[in-house]
């Protein structure tokens, strides 16, 4: 899709993108388009969307930098073609690759991917497969992917998911939020962090940033992404929760800053193959 003409002035362009998957599922995107070619790519987390409010002020930072940002719904949520899955890394890690193939194609040079929480998991997924973008920044992702589901699925999930090939989960009011399948269950039951961690190239440089008073993943999580992973820088704020509600600055800035010293260490080998 053709950029739009940006008028003259200090406002950044924004531009609403479509990008087939290999599913042929449609994944919408919003562009901010600086007068670099340089991008970063932005990923949610679970039930989220490319309007989360973590994504959206990363990618207001990142192009006061003059740097061009690009968030997106994977497929299943926000504006996506799809059915939500719980499970899912894989299929999240190849809309990313429709997503950098897109871009790589419209001559933009991907320097980062960017993800919170499960979109943490996509990027570094996405890193341990195809190891062309030079930058991955992991903000809260799971590392133990068989912690915390029985918070959403309740006690005794795999018995019952056993039983019937399916769970909802309801709210409060007792409203369906969503189904799990148990294929997707297994997707993440299957989905291999440790191997995936180290599988990351040694050129490829990976931060991951934790909340200490994370209530959702536990800040633990962080430390075995940086025990696994080969060339990793490992940041802890000590008051942040999964939201990281009151450090939003603090995240910004440790994420500009590890862009900018590793982008004026010159350029990397890595980059997508078209």
């Amino acid at each position: 899709m053709p950029l739009e003409k940006c008028p003259q002035s200090p406002v950044i362009c924004e531009q609403r993108v479509l990008i087939p998957n290999e599913h042929g599922e449609k994944l919408v995107g919003l562009l901010h388009q600086t007068s670099s070619k340089k991008l970063v790519i932005l990923c949610h987390g679970f039930r989220a969307t490319k309007d989360d409010s973590i994504l959206v002020d990363l990618a207001d930072a990142i192009t006061k930098e003059g740097i061009s940002a690009f968030r997106f719904d994977f497929s299943g949520n926000g504006e996506s073609d799809g059915e939500f899955q719980y499970g899912s890394y894989r299929k999240e890690a190849a809309d990313l690759r429709s997503v950098v193939l897109h871009f790589s194609e419209q001559k933009y040079d991907i320097i980062a991917l960017i993800g919170h929480s499960k979109g943490g998991n996509a990027v570094l997924l996405y890193a341990s497969k195809y190891h062309d973008v030079p930058i991955i920044v992991n903000i809260s992702g799971r590392f133990a992917l068989e912690r915390g589901i029985e918070g959403r699925l309740g006690k005794n999930f795999m018995k019952r998911i056993n039983k019937d090939g399916y769970i909802d989960v309801k709210n409060k009011k007792g409203e369906l939020e969503y189904r799990v399948r148990k294929a997707s269950l297994e997707d993440r039951l299957s989905t291999d962090t440790l191997f995936s961690s180290r599988a990351i190239s040694k050129v490829c440089r990976v931060l991951t940033i934790h909340g200490a008073k994370d209530e959702i993943v536990p800040a633990e999580d962080a430390l075995q992404f940086a025990a696994n992973i080969p060339n990793h820088e490992l940041r802890i704020i000590a008051e942040a929760n999964h939201r990281y509600t009151g450090h939003e600055e603090e995240l910004a800035s440790l994420v500009l800053d590890f862009l900018r010293s590793h982008l004026h260490q010159g350029t990397s080998r890595l980059r997508p193959k078209l």
